[in-house]
């Protein structure tokens, strides 16, 4: 039987990424339960955390399939029974953009409103941010072997962004004031794919018919590794073998493709996976040249720290130092993986102690 995991993490954490948090910093006299989730399409996680004397440790954690559920108060009835401790404060790492506490995912069809949270489950304090904001604020209670480099660049103090596929892309940046970062969502994955070579024309041309707009969401994701593949298919003219079509029905598309890719048992898996690492490097490139993230861009989500061994580092390399004038400023910027894939929920379990500072 697995034994129930544990931990305790001081709220001021000593990190390699210091942050600035939205309240003040003295945390030795508060005391608290705090709920932290991380809602996604496919899955949310749940965590009840004790605050006392500044230090944050894990009372419960579960996760559900988000589908499942018709609204978040309906989940959390189901995790925080009876003989549970009576909740102080929420926060939420929603993937979707939160306006004026109030958030409709992309991906699910759940509106969230933290008022109605606070109403229907009787706590006072009710925060919900975005997910790679979460994220972001995560990365203060991570140390070193929570990273892998990814490509190598130099320690320059800077601006630094997060880019996470999974479900959908996920996109935040970290602004650095000179001494700490202060973390902010943005919806950068909704922004428009650009196409760079013919190969790249044809894909777009394939989803703007299925589709409209093109978003990168619609290709650096889970969904988009299968669109990549199914647009492979019909434009080598190349039929997907019986083995391969049982396996994508059993599995997870994506998963399969890679696997697949990995094993180099088809052409079509192979030429996908590397589509999807160039693709996935020229996006988090444009990302920090808007940024201009000299300090670095980190990779989370839940697709590359699971693929992490099959990427080519050369070919992502190659694709995201390719911006003509600004290669030097790429070439200077280090990419590291997250390899943790609780940083949003304790990002959101910072950002609501942090709440009671109030």
């Amino acid at each position: 039987m697995k034994k129930k995991e544990s931990y305790s993490l001081p709220l001021m954490h000593d990190s390699q990424i210091p942050l600035a948090f939205p309240v003040n910093k003295n945390t030795a006299n508060v005391n608290g339960v705090i709920l932290a989730g991380d809602i996604g399409a496919t899955k949310t996680n749940l965590a009840l955390f004790k605050i006392h004397k500044g230090q944050l440790t894990l009372v419960k954690e579960k996760s559900y399939r988000t589908r499942d559920f018709s609204a978040f108060t309906e989940m959390v009835l189901s995790f925080h029974r009876d003989k549970m401790p009576v909740i102080d404060a929420i926060c939420l790492g929603v993937a979707g953009p939160v306006t004026r506490g109030k958030v409709k995912g992309t991906n699910f069809p759940w509106e969230i409103d933290s008022e109605e949270i606070s109403i229907g489950l009787r706590v006072h304090s009710v925060t919900l941010i975005n997910d790679m904001e979460a994220n972001a604020y995560g990365m203060a209670a991570l140390g070193k072997t929570d990273f892998e480099v990814l490509k190598e660049g130099s320690n320059i103090p800077g601006n630094a962004v997060i880019i996470a596929p999974g479900t959908g892309l996920g996109e935040a940046g970290l602004y650095w004031d000179g001494a700490q970062y202060h973390p902010y969502a943005t919806e950068g994955g909704h922004c428009d794919f650009s196409p760079r070579n013919e190969l790249d024309w044809e894909l777009w041309k394939s989803l703007h018919q299925k589709y409209g707009h093109v978003s990168w969401e619609r290709i650096v994701s889970g969904p988009g590794i299968y669109s990549i593949y199914q647009f492979l298919r019909g434009f080598r003219g190349m039929p997907e073998p019986k083995w391969l079509t049982e396996k994508i029905k059993k599995g997870d598309a994506a998963a399969v493709i890679t696997t697949v890719a990995h094993e180099k048992r088809d052409p079509i898996c192979i030429e996908t996976l590397d589509l999807f690492v160039g693709y996935l490097a020229i996006e988090s490139a444009q990302f920090a040249l808007k940024t201009k993230a000299t300090g670095g861009v980190y990779i989370g989500g839940g697709i590359v720290p699971k693929i992490l061994r099959l990427i080519n580092r050369e070919l992502f390399t190659e694709n995201f130092v390719d911006a003509g004038r600004m290669n030097p400023l790429l070439q200077l910027m280090p990419v590291q993986v997250v390899l943790n894939d609780k940083t949003p929920l304790l990002g959101a379990a910072y950002y609501g102690a942090m709440a009671l500072m109030n």
